[in-house]
Order: structure tokens, then C-alpha cells, then sequence
């Protein structure tokens, strides 16, 4: 059984999708709803009152919100639909946990040597400001929460939606897609989204969404995603902060240009060039084939015998 068909390993009542949704990710509706009926200088006045409260406080208040987001997600897959989280994890027997430190490894190396690239040959907007005793209470903060963050996105959008609609619709494109977009969207509240376009920070969402998707389609399970996304996250949180990122951290390195990205080719930068050169190393790695069939494959029920939950 491929991943998407795990979804037949419990009940797919449509009532149990919808309740299920609307629960775990209410809250990033209304966040996306109020948003829309925001004007700019209320939403300005939002950020500049976060920016006042001191900034562990509110890395705990943004993150902690995940942690019962993402029990409740395992409640409704467990005792609602009657599967194992095994199966919204992977189509393995057991998880990879080799995957998981690879993709890390493999996003944190990338990420901090193109950081000392650029930093060596232009370093007038970053500031070093590291500090040991506030680093180390942030380390901990983000070692204990973030998992509860990215494990909550990975499993409700490259998971549970992207099983359950890929059922639906009995295809792997349109999950695909859809979960992307939506992905997209939920980061629609982030500060630099204001701060440096809706348009521009939404094709590199919506693009890191479908990075996500396929190693998630490609890799019949999510542990590269989850792997990737941690690390990612972790040096966004760690490595360097500024006063337009979503997270105000004390991290090492602070940017204090006004805009971080000014243009539109520094957005599609990773989307079209990295993104595909981290596909490539992962293919070659987990040697992937038949790409047409796991990411525009039709979703058929498996057969009979396989409709059990797993232990």
C-alpha cells in the first residue's frame, strides 16, 4: 500500500474528515480570516505590540498553541477514524528515523553554509549579537516545542489532508496542490508577509509546500518532511531573527536590513534552483523512481486484506 491509500486502514466518513479539520485548524481559519478584514494599520499595530512583549514569551505562546493542536489530531485519527498514527506516518512498518536526521542534516548543513557564504562576502546588514545565557534558554525552548509546531503542519497538511482528499478525489495532484495552497495560506498572518509582499512570500510557501508534498508522495512516508521542516525552522529560529520574521528570537544573528527581500528573483531563487537540487540528492539517495505514477498516480482502494489498522 502506497502512503495515501493508508488512509483505508480506518473509517473515511466524510462527517469524520470535516469535524476533524475544522477542529485541529480552526484556529489558523480565524487567524486567516481576521487577516482578511485587517486593515494595514491594524495589522502594524499588532505586530509592533508582539514586538513589545518579551520575545521567549511569545516564541512559548506561538508554539505552544501546536502542542494540544496536534494531540487532538492524534485523538480523532486513533479513536475516530480507528487507525494507528503509524499509518498517518508512513507506508513503512515502522518510522525512519534515518530518514528524519538526514533530511535534517541535510537542510541545517545546506542552510548554514550558504548563511557563512553570504555572510563572508557581505556581512553590513547582520549583526552578531549572540548571547550565551539567552541562546541557551531559546535552544531549549525551541528543542521542546517546535517538534509539537512542524509536527502539527506535516501531519495535518502532508498527512491527514493529504490522505483523506487524495481519497476523495481518488488522485495524488490535486492533494498535492490543494495542501500546498492551504499551507500557503495558513502563513498568510506572518509578519514578513506584509513586511515583503503577499504575492512574493506566497509562491515561496506555496512552493516549500510542495517541496514537502512530493518528498512526501516520492518517499511513501513523511519522515523527510518532518526532518526538513524541523531543521528549517530551527535555524529560522536559532541561526538569525529580524524585526519583519514571524519569530523575534535571540538568535546568533540579527538582519537589520529593512526588507529582507527586495526582489522577486531572491524568492523564486529556492523555489526553482535549490528546492529541485534537494529533490535531486534525496532521489538519489532513497533512489526514487517512477515519478508520473507517485505524484499523478490515480488512488485506488487496496485490497481487502490490507483494510486492517495497524498495530
Amino acid at each position: 500500500m502506497n502512503y495515501i491509500q493508508q488512509a483505508y486502514k480506518g473509517k473515511l466518513d466524510t462527517w469524520m474528515v470535516i469535524i476533524t479539520t475544522m477542529i485541529v485548524s480552526g484556529v489558523f481559519v480565524l487567524n486567516f480570516v481576521a487577516y482578511l478584514f485587517s486593515s494595514p494599520e491594524d495589522l502594524e499595530a499588532s505586530y509592533d505590540l508582539m514586538k513589545s512583549w518579551d520575545s521567549n514569551l511569545m516564541l512559548i505562546i506561538n508554539l505552544g498553541l501546536f502542542v494540544p493542536l496536534l494531540l487532538l489530531l492524534f485523538v480523532f485519527v486513533k479513536y475516530v477514524h480507528q487507525r494507528s498514527i503509524l499509518s498517518l506516518t508512513t507506508s513503512r512498518p515502522k518510522v525512519d528515523f534515518k530518514r528524519i536526521f538526514f533530511s535534517f542534516f541535510l537542510i541545517v548543513g545546506f542552510t548554514i553554509t550558504t548563511f557563512a557564504i553570504g555572510y563572508y562576502y557581505d556581512s553590513s546588514d547582520i549583526v552578531y549579537q549572540f548571547n550565551p545565557g539567552k541562546f541557551a534558554i531559546l535552544f531549549v525552548i525551541c528543542v521542546l516545542l517546535f517538534p509539537f509546531q512542524i509536527g502539527l503542519e506535516e501531519y495535518l497538511f502532508r498527512g491527514y489532508l493529504m490522505q483523506h482528499i487524495g481519497v476523495i478525489v481518488k488522485n495524488k495532484w490535486f492533494p498535492l496542490l490543494l495542501t500546498s495552497v492551504l499551507f500557503g495560506i495558513m502563513h498568510s498572518a506572518n509578519p514578513e508577509v506584509a513586511e515583503i509582499g503577499y504575492f512574493k512570500m506566497m509562491i515561496f510557501y506555496v512552493g516549500t509546500g510542495l517541496l514537502l508534498g512530493i518528498m512526501t508522495l516520492m518517499d511513501e512516508g513523511l519522515e523527510l518532511a518532518l526532518g526538513f521542516h524541523l531543521g528549517n525552522n530551527l535555524l529560522a529560529a536559532l541561526l538569525i531573527t529580524s524585526d519583519w520574521s514571524a519569530l523575534q528570537t535571540d538568535a546568533m544573528f540579527k538582519n537589520t536590513a529593512e526588507q529582507g527581500i527586495s526582489s522577486i528573483t531572491e524568492i523564486l531563487a529556492p523555489v526553482i534552483i535549490v528546492y529541485p537540487i534537494l529533490l535531486f540528492i534525496l532521489a538519489k539517495t532513497y533512489g526514487w523512481n517512477n515519478w508520473k505514477e507517485r505524484l499523478f498516480g490515480k488512488v485506488v482502494p487496496p485490497p481487502k486484506e490490507d483494510y486492517k489498522i495497524l498495530d
